[in-house]
């Protein structure tokens, strides 16, 4: 049996897709090198250098492929104002800044995401009930 799609369902994969697209290493351009020796530094050097934080590894074969999936249904959408609602969302912007950019109050701008989500899990819904 098919699963039932929930708005929760779908806001969670669209936020998973936004780190996965985080994690994803970035793209170089081929054919240059460094050949530099590496610095070799003392302990007291190491001692004193700024912590960088910590980053997780790439992201699995299955993150990957979920990823896809759910930047596939944001052109269920037509309107790219719904489109770039939902991704700031995933990608857990402040209410404040996302009500700055539309022109709205948080309850409206609250409304217009769940809207949104629910024509994506109609949607998908349909085409699993269509099969």
């Amino acid at each position: 049996m098919s699963k039932k799609w929930t708005v929760t369902d779908i806001a969670d994969q669209f936020e998973e897709a936004a780190q996965t697209l985080r994690r994803m290493p970035p793209v170089r351009v081929q054919g240059y090198f460094n050949a530099m020796p590496p610095v070799i530094r003392t302990a007291m050097e190491l001692l004193q250098a700024e912590k960088l934080p910590m980053r997780l590894g790439p992201p699995s074969a299955e993150a990957i492929s979920r990823m896809e999936e759910a930047l596939e249904w944001i052109w269920l959408l037509e309107d790219e104002e719904e489109r770039r609602l939902i991704w700031l969302r995933a990608e857990r912007v402040v209410w404040k800044r996302i009500c700055w950019r539309l022109g709205c109050g948080r309850t409206k701008a609250w409304q217009m995401w769940t809207i949104a989500l629910l024509k994506i899990v109609t949607r998908l819904n349909a085409k699993q009930g269509g099969r």
